[in-house]
């Protein structure tokens, strides 16, 4: 059995459709002869030729996803200080005095602007961080390989302030917290940068993924509706500046499309709190 003619399809296995192509030599290849390689993916012949190594020790670390442990081991270190000082209460869902402290709630943004940013390390139990935290590493094995570290690392926090953004103009009064916000960001960048790798978007299954979450998040109460939509949103534009800025200037414009990233994100977490101070005060 042959793929339709409009499919493009391996060039090894003509019969099996191509969801991406080689990052070195540009032909098609289907998800059994992709090789993980530090930045996308290889065809066979490509691998071989490059003749990749298996690092260990330090120097694995170099293709590893750092970046993404990190803020894995962020957000776990603060739900550990949550349930030191809340006790027990983290773990079953309830508040702590670190969620009261940090999370985000509207009226207090004027005083503690910081907590645009600490409430997207907070997690009100167990349940919430170890699902946050699975997809965070799930996005963060592909992302962060294809994007490199720094500009990873830019559009999670952009994709950050970008939920706090929509937390702020949906539902201020709420305690919000969690990690939703910048995850949802990575989902909505990994649709554009699968699609500028030529990944068909069909059948990665990111397409799916988001529908699922989005379905979710209108579906079940105490989501928070803002948070998911404003990072999803402010991840898509994150990929976009990021995306934008290679095809432009290439390897060199790394850097510059990363702070422009950056920019963009505090961008959004000035107008938030703006917002806020023109609604609540300006603080004294």
């Amino acid at each position: 059995m042959t793929a339709p003619a409009d499919v493009r399809t391996c060039y090894l296995h003509p019969d099996r459709v191509a969801g991406i192509t080689c990052q070195r030599c540009d032909r098609p290849i289907c998800p059994a002869c992709m090789h993980q390689a530090s930045v996308g993916f290889h065809c066979p012949e490509c691998a071989k030729g490059g003749a990749q190594k298996v690092y260990r020790g330090p120097a694995a670390l170099v293709t590893q996803p750092l970046a993404t442990q990190v803020l894995i081991g962020l957000n776990v270190a603060v739900f550990v200080l949550g349930l030191v000082l809340g006790g027990a209460s983290a773990v079953r869902g309830t508040t702590t005095s670190l969620i009261t402290d940090g999370g985000l709630f509207g009226p207090l943004v004027p005083e503690e602007p910081y907590r645009l940013v600490t409430s997207g390390f907070l997690h009100g139990g167990l349940l919430h961080l170890g699902f946050n935290m699975w997809v965070l590493w799930v996005l963060g094995r592909f992302m962060e390989p294809t994007l490199g570290r720094v500009r990873f690392v830019a559009l999670y926090l952009c994709a950050l302030f970008a939920g706090s953004l929509g937390v702020v103009l949906i539902d201020p009064l709420s305690l919000t917290v969690g990690a939703s916000g910048a995850i949802f960001g990575l989902m909505g960048g990994a649709l554009l940068v699968a699609r500028e790798r030529h990944i068909d978007l069909r059948q990665s299954g990111l397409v799916t993924v988001l529908v699922i979450n989005l379905l979710i998040t209108f579906a079940v109460p105490g989501i928070s509706i803002g948070g998911h939509i404003g990072g999803l949103l402010g991840g898509v534009a994150a990929a976009f500046v990021l995306t934008e800025g290679a095809r432009r200037m290439g390897r060199r414009g790394d850097l510059f499309a990363a702070g422009l990233t950056l920019a963009l994100g505090v961008v959004f977490a000035v107008v938030a709190y703006a917002l806020m101070a023109g609604r609540y005060g300006f603080p004294a």
